[in-house]
């Protein structure tokens, strides 16, 4: 696959509430599609879902189950085929492990935010040090009220906010997984 050396990862640990205290967000069934259809249609390596809670764990194990071996692969191939790179991880260490174990590399590691950090890189840049191929790459992803802000500025690089018509910025993940990953890998761009 073209882009199997980047990485895509929702982190549900760690994430920050509204008063910036680390929490664990849940698993929404809808990340599981609404995110794996897009990394595939962008041939990303893989994609992790970051769940520590074992409840939580069995959910996404199942729905892993059912698109990939279940009776939701015979019925829905192309849902099968995004499943197939779906990869649960109980932490964003176990995620940079495997990557690292897979490419002998730590991976480069992209945060993204709705506001600049000191690190903040245009699209276009970060495409083309992606293109290059020298390095795997691993995108993170926030959930609930975004990473925590020391995670996210010991991040080699963050990808410059979203930035929508108005001063209303509050994307789902779903939404802005696709929109990220069309501006790294749509040959359009």
């Amino acid at each position: 696959m073209k882009n199997s050396h980047v990485f895509l990862s929702v982190l549900h640990y760690p994430a920050v509430n509204k008063d910036k205290k680390w929490i664990c967000t849940s698993f929404t069934t809808l990340d599981f599609h609404d995110i794996a259809r897009p990394a595939r249609t962008y041939e990303l390596g893989a994609y992790y879902i970051v769940q520590p809670f074992e409840a939580q764990q069995y959910i996404i194990k199942e729905q892993i189950k059912y698109w990939t071996e279940g009776f939701g692969a015979s019925f829905n191939p192309k849902r099968s085929q995004a499943g197939s790179i779906v990869k649960l991880s109980s932490s964003l260490t176990e995620v940079i492990e495997d990557i690292q174990k897979n490419f002998n590399k730590y991976p480069v590691l992209i945060a993204t935010s709705a506001k600049r950090y000191e690190n903040t890189i245009s699209y276009k840049d970060m495409k083309e040090i992606i293109e290059k191929k020298e390095n795997p790459f691993l995108i993170l992803l926030g959930t609930g009220w975004g990473m925590p802000e020391e995670l996210v500025k010991s991040c080699d690089y963050v990808l410059e906010p979203i930035l929508g018509a108005g001063d209303y910025n509050h994307l789902s993940v779903r939404n802005a997984a696709a929109i990220i990953l069309d501006r790294l890998f749509s040959p359009n761009r």
